[in-house]
């Protein structure tokens, strides 16, 4: 639910969205679309051996062009478990709280035109 919620969010955003049910998952479908992908939105808590913040770490050091933005309900983010250029968001969020978020911190050539209407 939480997945499908998060994706209508983004979209309703302007982003096109790739979804992905695991870290392994989200990092074949990072390798294979790399070149437009824009954002990575994660939470931490995900199925196998990979969280958010593992995923995180692993965009910072192959994708330095993505930006990063990992959201959970469960845990803060400690020294070390997130790249410095990314952001944490807390859950339970809603569609302005993201909106505003990513228009704050994504730099104004990558908002898609809808969320650089919306702010």
């Amino acid at each position: 639910m939480i997945l499908m919620d998060t994706t209508v969010i983004l979209e309703d955003a302007g982003f096109r969205v790739h979804e992905a049910m695991d870290g392994e998952e989200a990092k074949s479908v990072l390798s294979e679309h790399s070149e437009s992908i824009i954002l990575l939105f994660s939470d931490v808590d995900m199925p196998g051996e990979t969280n958010g913040f593992g995923l995180a770490r692993h965009v910072d050091r192959h994708w330095p062009h993505i930006e990063i933005v990992i959201a959970s309900g469960h845990v803060l983010p400690g020294e070390g478990d997130m790249p410095d250029r990314a952001t944490f968001i807390s859950k339970p969020f809603n569609k302005r709280t993201v909106h505003e978020h990513l228009a704050k911190m994504l730099p104004d050539e990558k908002k898609p035109e809808p969320l650089a209407k919306a702010v």
